[in-house]
């Protein structure tokens, strides 16, 4: 019964200095998943709506998704 008391114990010492030091190293930014059955978080296509420079590159995989074939230029 000691043994099962420690265990608790140290068990709830533990998840309060896990949660600590998530809170400490900057919190939990959630699940950006999305709902079950979803795809996901999904964003809108083209260069505009992106804080990135795009490249050549960029632009031909956006271009080509969701195909499964390559851009022709390789």
């Amino acid at each position: 019964m000691k043994g099962l008391l420690k265990l608790g114990i140290i068990t709830g010492l533990s998840y309060f200095a896990v949660k600590g030091w998530r809170d400490w190293m900057g919190g939990d930014n959630g699940d950006d998943r999305g709902p079950v059955g979803s795809s996901g978080v999904v964003r809108d296509a083209g260069p505009q709506h992106d804080d990135e420079e795009w490249d050549k590159v960029d632009e031909q995989v956006d271009e080509s998704f969701p195909a499964s074939d390559p851009p022709g230029n390789f």
